[in-house]
């Protein structure tokens, strides 16, 4: 079995893996990328083709990073021929006192005030004559923000994918899970089915999969899975489209009613729109327990919402597909970036990205995770994100 030496090992080929070992290269460091099934696959928070970028938030550091994201897009973008970000606008609407996963319509307007972003607000008629939805409530408000965008996703893995191959200093190693960590002086052996690699620097990030990994280092983190559903729905109407949106709505029972959509694009079922639950109506409590089939009731739940409140679609979807993630107790389900517990030896080694919904920030994520694990530090404020005091546990 082969025994090789690098400067830092990163646990983990989605997309932040991949962007990451992308910044890493650009610094020569001399990089391994560890993945356990094949690049650019479905089995994990990676899935799937498309995904929204979007600057509304409901706090202001979450606007800055959507805002500090947009260079790094673009920047990446000027390395492929193919659009990754399809501008479109970013809706948010709904019942302005509710409370969801994502925020809350009135603290996003104030966030995105205070950082001097533009945008407009909107009454419920006002977002059934622009952006084809009906039978809103009265009360509903909502603000369009015009930065927001479509991102191709499976683009941008696919893009990523292919600078790291260019980069001398780049190893990538599919089918290739980690079995063990040892830790030898200031030095971590990494044992997988394909050979040992020895590094002074770990960059842990394997999605949904965190715990397999951490739990190698005596130490986990508290999480839920989502095995999240979507839905295509047919246009019955061409002419109409739609932009990146969500609507937030108590929910009734088990139907959390939180939805959001996406317009339709080249690179994902053309002619269709997609339509996806923001909750599920039973997390897993291991990746292993998840399936590639949604959960039909969040299904009839989208279709009924779709069929009542939008317009020039057909009411029955022809297309399903699910992503894998996973999610921290911690509250609206944010960022988890934080170097591994000080319990841990050599724990300022090791960097990790665990939960949350992060692939908006793709590009700049990775930048981040290279800094950390290289330098110790990032110029830019990770301090919100440092929760691993609070959520990880000693095992």
């Amino acid at each position: 079995m082969k025994t090789e030496n690098y400067d830092v090992i990163v646990i983990g080929g989605g997309a932040i893996g991949l962007a990451s070992a992308y910044h890493l290269g650009k610094r020569k460091a001399k990089t391994l990328v560890l993945e356990q099934f094949t690049f650019v696959n479905q089995l994990g928070s990676s899935a799937g083709v498309s995904r929204q970028f979007r600057i509304p938030y409901p706090d202001q550091y979450m606007v800055q990073m959507a805002l500090d994201a947009q260079p790094y897009w673009d920047e990446l973008e000027k390395e492929t021929s193919e659009t990754l970000l399809d501008q479109v606008g970013t809706l948010w609407f709904g019942d302005p006192a509710v409370h969801s996963t994502e925020g809350n319509i009135a603290e996003a307007e104030q966030a995105l005030k205070a950082l001097k972003v533009p945008y407009q607000t909107l009454t419920a008629k006002e977002i059934e004559e622009k952006y084809h939805f009906r039978n809103l409530p009265e009360t509903y408000t909502g603000l369009f923000q015009p930065d927001g965008a479509s991102i191709n996703f499976k683009a941008t893995i696919e893009t990523l994918l292919s600078l790291c191959q260019k980069e001398e200093t780049v190893t990538l190693e599919e089918n290739s899970p980690v079995l063990k960590i040892n830790q030898i002086g200031e030095r971590f052996e990494i044992i997988t089915p394909n050979g040992i690699y020895i590094t002074k620097k770990l960059a842990i990030i394997p999605g949904p999969y965190i715990n397999s990994v951490i739990n190698l280092l005596h130490f986990k983190i508290e999480a839920t899975y989502w095995n999240m559903s979507s839905a295509y729905f047919k246009k019955t109407d061409l002419s109409i489209q739609y932009p990146t949106w969500f609507v937030f709505q108590n929910p009734i029972g088990e139907n959390g009613n939180q939805f959001y959509g996406f317009p339709a694009v080249d690179w994902d079922h053309p002619e269709y729109i997609r339509v996806a639950p923001d909750f599920v109506i039973a997390p897993l409590a291991e990746p292993s327990d998840r399936t590639l089939i949604p959960n039909q009731q969040e299904l009839r739940y989208t279709s009924n919402w779709v069929k009542e409140h939008m317009t020039g679609l057909s009411t029955e979807p022809e297309y399903t597909s699910t992503c894998l993630i996973a999610l921290s107790k911690i509250q609206n389900k944010e960022l988890l970036i934080d170097f591994a517990p000080n319990y841990i030896p050599n724990h300022q080694n090791i960097v990790l990205y665990a939960t949350g919904w992060a692939a908006k920030f793709t590009p700049f994520l990775g930048k981040i995770m290279a800094d950390l694990v290289l330098d110790g530090h990032t110029d830019f404020d990770i301090t919100p994100f440092q929760l691993g005091h609070r959520f990880f546990k000693a095992l």
